[in-house]
């Protein structure tokens, strides 16, 4: 889980992935369509990483998308907060993009 946190710290936004994933390329093709350029992090063959995501709550373990530090959801709550016009405030305070 360390390593999961230490991960998600370092960049602005940060999303782990795996690339069979077709809601977590549908996530990251929305972070940059909004200007961001978040980190990504593939667990194909990282089966210790994505059980650190699970024990962290992420529910599924991907796409699990990070922001400023925080866990902020799957791609049902990204999207969510996408639609209430949340998710950009969020990037915009975590310097994931500018305006």
């Amino acid at each position: 889980m360390d390593r999961v946190k230490n991960l998600a710290s370092k960049s602005a936004a940060v999303i782990f992935t795996k690339s069979t994933c077709c809601m977590c390329h549908s996530i990251k093709a929305l972070f940059y369509d909004l200007g961001a350029s978040p980190a990504i992090h593939e667990v194909d063959h990282d089966a210790e990483m994505e059980w650190a995501l699970r024990r962290l709550g992420c529910n599924p373990a991907v796409p699990a998308v990070f922001v400023g530090g925080k866990y902020i959801g799957s791609a049902k709550d990204v999207i969510s907060l996408h639609v209430d016009g949340t998710l950009k405030q969020k990037l915009i305070e975590a310097r994931a993009i500018w305006f």
